[in-house]
């Protein structure tokens, strides 16, 4: 596996590459939008200048394709690699829209037991000593997808929606990660006007448990669901504010972004009316 995923020397230049950080993105429950959140995270950070490969890690109920709309050009898979069926090349899918944004898929037809964690480690420092930025989509669970999915990466992001169930596991997931890793938090699907009510936790209230850095909040907007049914990530459309979130989620991962994130609050009817300047 080595030689084949070897990355080739500079030819003018003795200079050795910066090694490229590997972030797992990652919850524990299921459905609360780690997939968007890793195509939309890494198609900004590519759009931005840096080299990114995103990493499906959910062997047998792989998404990640679809939601970039790279389904139809997927012709081999992380478990090919690690099998020796195919090369790391042959397997990297590259994106139709930022060059620099490559795909590896996970395997359909396969289960989780089947990739060998010590394999998926190598694999990913591979893939380190070749991008900027290697996401790990992580499958939901704490059990051997999970497992593989957080070897051989350093830093990690909670995805939590503003739910009891979904800060719990969060906060179960956050304890397995260990100290060893840099943890930050992205708040996703969050609704205003319910907030406002009393029908749905705040960010302070999801993050009174988890204690976490805040990376960035996501607001529950139609246009994500549109986007990811179209397969062309929200953070590409310069239209759209949720697409503006996660750019600029991207900047505070690379530093060129230093204010904390602003916290969305539904305006009152006066501001409706007669804006804010707010």
């Amino acid at each position: 596996m080595q030689e084949m995923m070897a990355p080739e020397a500079p030819a003018t230049s003795s200079i050795p590459r910066r090694r490229g950080r590997a972030i797992v993105v990652t919850s524990g429950k299921g459905g609360v939008g780690k997939t968007t959140t890793t195509a939309n995270t890494g198609a900004a950070l590519a759009a931005g200048g840096a080299s990114v490969v995103l990493v499906d890690a959910d062997v047998g109920l792989r998404n990640l394709d679809i939601v970039m709309g790279l389904e139809a050009r997927v012709r081999h898979h992380v478990l090919d690699v690690l099998e020796g069926q195919a090369t790391l090349d042959e397997a990297l899918v590259t994106d139709k829209r930022v060059p620099s944004l490559r795909l590896l898929a996970a395997a359909q037809t396969r289960e989780k037991d089947d990739v060998d964690t010590n394999a998926f480690r190598e694999l990913i420092g591979a893939l380190r000593d070749r991008f900027d930025f290697v996401l790990i989509d992580c499958p939901a669970g704490i059990e051997k997808g999970f497992a593989n999915a957080i070897a051989g990466a350093d830093e990690a992001i909670i995805v939590c929606t503003p739910e009891v169930a979904a800060v719990r596991d969060a906060d179960r997931v956050v304890g397995l990660l260990g100290d060893e890793r840099s943890v930050q938090l992205i708040v996703n699907r969050l609704r205003p006007a319910m907030v406002r009510k009393g029908k749905m936790l705040s960010v302070e209230d999801v993050n009174s448990i988890l204690r976490l850095p805040l990376l960035g909040v996501i607001e529950d907007a139609p246009d994500v669901i549109v986007s990811t049914n179209r397969g062309e990530p929200v953070a590409l459309d310069p239209a759209s504010p949720v697409g503006a979130a996660y750019r600029r989620i991207a900047q505070r991962i690379t530093g060129a972004l230093s204010e904390p994130p602003a916290i969305p609050r539904e305006r009152s009817f006066i501001e409706k009316l007669f804006g804010s300047h707010k």
